[in-house]
């Protein structure tokens, strides 16, 4: 049995704790700032809880010494202390985070770490990149990679036409932030809320636009390979042009303490959620132009007893997945590991992985993945 840390006792945080220990295979130590949150939570089997400040890096180094690994599942501003404590402790490192610039501290600090880091291993970034470079490798030459997700409500009711799923800071970032793409080419920057997209998948038509963190470490790794390479988040028609009314016109953007506040006190949060992963990918096999694409729906379920949304599923199940490699000797055991270079076969193939399967059967996540 291996000794993990979890950091952050959120929607995800919780849900990852939740799963590994339903396992056997782990024991869970879960931390978060707030006893409030702690003392809220469920007491299971093969999970302890403890109060810690992140701040407090003498704290936080005794927290994750002698531990096979930890999960960082704290908001992106807690991203930096964390790994330098794990990398102090000689600790595997994985985290969830969509910010740019955490990750690059990240990198930095696996450069000549003893253990590995698992930067950006939730669903967008993470399990997308896997999807696109996977699709990416079957052509001679490439020509697009377009990655779009978008973490959705099964029952849009509002102006919105959108409900809170997960966290909301991260929600604000990656609609803030300069997004990182390749255009004819050239690497470059674009800017969030731009790029607008329409498209249709089963029947249901959806808007896509750029936003921040999706794409992961893949401008690195596809750089001088691909002619256009981008991220958008899936919506429903109409809400980024509110997005882009209330960050731009109202400046909002410059005061995202205020967005935050009006957001999780006008927008409801639901479990009644859809995780839509679309990738299209066309280049050239042999003399022809040909399209690849990946398409998939995974919907919120009851999951060991519990009901967990899509995004909580779809982001606790990929980060636990990367965890359960690495804990079976099947990922690189040191340096900065990127999410693309996990096989997508053996992604999927893995216990906690099979939630992104299509119809197939796995108890562990209630029954058939759709």
């Amino acid at each position: 049995m291996k000794d993990i840390v979890v950091i952050g006792a959120g929607k995800i945080g919780t849900t990852v704790a939740g799963l590994l220990a339903a396992t056997g295979d782990y024991q869970v130590t879960l931390a978060d700032l707030s006893p409030d949150v702690l003392d809220r939570l469920d007491r299971v089997e093969r999970i302890d809880t403890v109060g810690v400040d992140v701040e407090d890096s003498s704290r936080l180094l005794d927290l994750v010494n002698g531990k096979f690994a930890v999960v960082n599942a704290a908001p992106f501003h807690l991203t930096a202390p964390i790994a330098e404590a794990a990398k102090a402790a000689r600790t595997h490192y994985l985290d969830l985070t969509e910010d740019v610039a955490s990750t690059r501290r990240v990198r930095e600090l696996a450069a000549g770490a003893s253990t590995a880091f698992f930067p950006q291993c939730g669903l967008a970034p993470g399990f997308v990149s896997i999807v696109g470079f996977d699709l990416a490798r079957r052509f001679d030459t490439l020509d697009s990679v377009k990655l779009r997700v978008g973490a959705l409500p099964q029952y849009p009711s509002n102006a919105l036409n959108y409900n809170l799923t997960w966290s909301t800071d991260g929600l604000i970032n990656e609609y803030c932030e300069p997004c990182e793409a390749i255009v004819n080419g050239a690497r470059r920057e674009t800017a969030p809320l731009e790029g607008l997209e329409e498209f249709s998948l089963d029947g249901v038509t959806y808007e896509a636009f750029n936003t921040s963190g999706g794409l992961g470490t893949l401008c690195d790794t596809l750089e001088g390979k691909v002619r256009n390479l981008n991220y958008q988040t899936i919506r429903y028609p109409g809400h980024r042009a509110i997005m882009r009314a209330l960050l731009n016109d109202l400046r909002l953007r410059d005061r995202r303490d205020v967005l935050k506040d009006i957001l999780e006190h006008a927008v409801p949060t639901t479990l009644q959620d859809v995780v839509i992963v679309f990738v299209i990918v066309t280049g050239r096999k042999g003399n022809q132009f040909v399209q690849e694409t990946y398409a998939n729906k995974i919907y919120s379920r009851e999951v060991n007893g519990r009901t967990l949304s899509a995004i909580q599923i779809t982001t606790a199940g990929a980060i636990c997945c990367v965890l359960d490699l690495l804990a079976t000797d099947q990922l690189a055991q040191t340096g900065c590991i990127r999410q693309e270079e996990i096989p997508l076969k053996m992604f999927v193939s893995n216990r906690f992985g099979k939630v992104f399967a299509k119809r197939e059967l796995h108890p562990e996540f209630g029954g058939e993945v759709r």
